[in-house]
């Protein structure tokens, strides 16, 4: 088969994979695409949860138990190693495939650069083309693998003259903008704000898309002296997904988090006397979540990409000034995004005034 064939296949199960990217917890959204005779038998992506994997999926999902001679594509190289579930090259084998065409090598120790090897007696040839967009779309996995810490989105809403709060109205920006940013939520394990923005805006942080309400995220809140607000909408949804962040133990509202099993954790000081954000960083990895939005402030925005623990940051810009209601400008945090992010992209998405831009 032609190499421009293997890229459309590759394309294709680059599309699948993007399907669950940061649904899958620790393991990658891989996409896979079989195909015998120029036919393609069957599609399919890792599962929601991480397993089982996708070529597993693609495999049993196939509209025809005879695989033999077909070649697989997978954006990220099949596992070789026994964890949780048996490898995949075990099922490869098994149904006799004869080719693997992978774009990426995974950075797992476990299986990094050990397909050949496993496959060497089994008559199936391997191959690899990399793919500028597929490696692209794998940074945030190798980021998580390597520094086990989860990849880190931040966002903030504006008015077009960069205030991020309006005496007058709730909402900066438009219905489309909101929906958008919702989606970031149902792609994140967890979201993070500081306590003085859940005791100001007493946020539900939920995902609110009709039909991905059962995906919101784990909620993290950083309360450094526990003074929390009572009745907040957070303890009205799923109160087991809140996780707090504390330093100094107010014991009445210690007592409340452990009456209703909310997991709390207590972390250091750093030098400028904040909770240590990289014990926080370690202790959420440990707790599984990969994928963390922080939708903070002003404040703890400003301090989070000033100590360079933003991967990527979302800013969703109104059509629309506030003049004299507005309030709070981060004009000073938008000079820092262009100094500390080397891209800079407007999204090609339809917001009518309103637009997103992507640093990365």
């Amino acid at each position: 088969m032609s190499s421009k064939n293997d890229k459309f296949y590759l394309k294709l199960a680059l599309n699948l994979a993007k399907q669950n990217e940061g649904l899958t917890n620790e393991n990658p959204s891989v996409g896979c695409v079989i195909v015998k005779d120029n036919k393609i038998l069957s599609l399919s992506k890792t599962s929601i949860s991480g397993r089982p994997h996708a070529e597993d999926n693609a495999i049993r999902l196939a509209n025809t138990n005879d695989l033999k001679g077909s070649t697989i594509y997978v954006t990220l190289e099949p596992c070789t190693h026994h964890g949780k579930t048996p490898p995949c090259t075990d099922l490869i084998i098994k149904k006799k495939i004869s080719k693997i065409v992978y774009a990426s090598n995974d950075i797992d120790e476990r299986t990094a650069n050990k397909l050949k090897k496993v496959l060497k007696n089994h008559n199936i040839s391997t191959k690899q083309i990399r793919m500028k967009e597929i490696t692209d779309f794998y940074k945030s996995y190798f980021f998580i693998r390597k520094n086990k810490f989860p990849y880190i989105t931040a966002k903030l809403a504006c008015s077009n003259d960069y205030y991020i709060y309006s005496k007058k109205n709730k909402n900066i920006t438009n219905e489309l903008s909101r929906k958008t940013s919702h989606l970031l939520r149902y792609k994140n394990n967890a979201i993070l704000i500081s306590s003085k923005t859940l005791n100001k805006d007493n946020p539900f942080l939920n995902c609110r898309i009709e039909g991905l309400e059962n995906y919101s995220p784990t909620k993290i809140i950083l309360d450094k002296n526990l003074n929390y607000k009572k009745n907040l909408n957070i303890f009205k949804d799923n109160i087991k997904k809140c996780i707090f962040f504390y330093n100094r133990s107010n014991k009445k509202k210690l007592s409340v988090l452990k009456k209703n099993k909310i997991k709390h954790y207590k972390v250091n000081l750093d030098s400028q006397n904040n909770l240590d954000f990289t014990e926080v960083k370690k202790k959420l990895f440990k707790l599984n979540i990969n994928y963390l939005l922080v939708e903070g402030g002003k404040e703890l925005t400003k301090s989070l990409i000033q100590k360079k623990h933003i991967n990527q940051f979302f800013l969703f810009k109104s059509g629309k000034k506030l003049n004299k209601n507005g309030q709070l400008k981060i004009k000073e945090i938008v000079n820092q995004l262009n100094k500390k992010f080397k891209n800079k992209i407007i999204l090609n998405v339809n917001l009518n005034e309103d637009k997103v831009i992507n640093y990365s």
